[in-house]
């Protein structure tokens, strides 16, 4: 099958990958758009898993005021060079994190920067609800377990779904920026204050 400038043109419009990264997949794909998209990411998420171990001490603080000045957030994006922290693909980005966790006010970025004594605390209530279920105990521990994850979606920035496409996570859209700007990027810290909030 023959590939068209259109059809490279289209897909690097979904994907924004190079043209020949485009015009290799879609051959692979036999000019199939949605087989050279999944194709493309799968790629990319393997450039993501080798630039992760990178050290990112670059980047930026972004600021975020939300409408009405009633929230407001300051967020530290860390990448490998100022270069690409001047880019406006990282900076929106940063932008979009920012937005991100004054919409969905996360305690945390990844899971394992839950204190123990949280995730313990979290565990007893868990259980405490399901005790008088009259289950047995290992559907009790899958009950506390699910419940787990659904309280580390909700609090940890990485696992929430990203509000512009709520299809993906916070964490799958950073691994696509790592893929498109071929440096590591990492979420380091961010602080979160509301009007009348502690």
């Amino acid at each position: 099958m023959e590939i068209t400038t259109t059809m490279v043109k289209e897909l690097r419009a979904l994907t924004n990958a190079g043209v020949m990264d485009c015009k290799n997949a879609l051959a692979e794909a036999q000019g199939n758009i949605e087989e050279a998209v999944r194709i493309l990411r799968e790629k990319g998420l393997v450039v993501a898993a080798r630039k992760a171990g990178r050290e990112a001490k670059d980047g930026l603080i972004a600021a975020y005021i939300h409408h009405g000045s009633r929230i407001g957030v300051l967020l530290e994006l860390n990448c490998e060079t100022d270069f690409v922290a001047r880019t406006g693909v990282f900076q929106n980005l940063a932008h979009d994190l920012a937005m991100q966790i004054a919409a969905h006010n996360p305690s945390y970025v990844r899971v394992e920067d839950i204190p123990a004594e949280v995730i313990e605390a979290e565990k007893a209530i868990y259980r405490k609800q399901v005790a008088d279920s009259g289950k047995p105990p290992q559907v009790v521990d899958r009950i506390v377990e699910g419940k787990l994850k659904s309280y580390y979606d909700e609090v940890c920035l990485l696992r929430q779904p990203f509000i512009k496409e709520p299809e993906i996570t916070v964490e799958q859209l950073i691994q696509n920026k790592i893929a498109e700007l071929g440096e590591n990027i990492v979420v380091r810290r961010f602080v979160r204050y509301e009007l009348g909030g502690l």
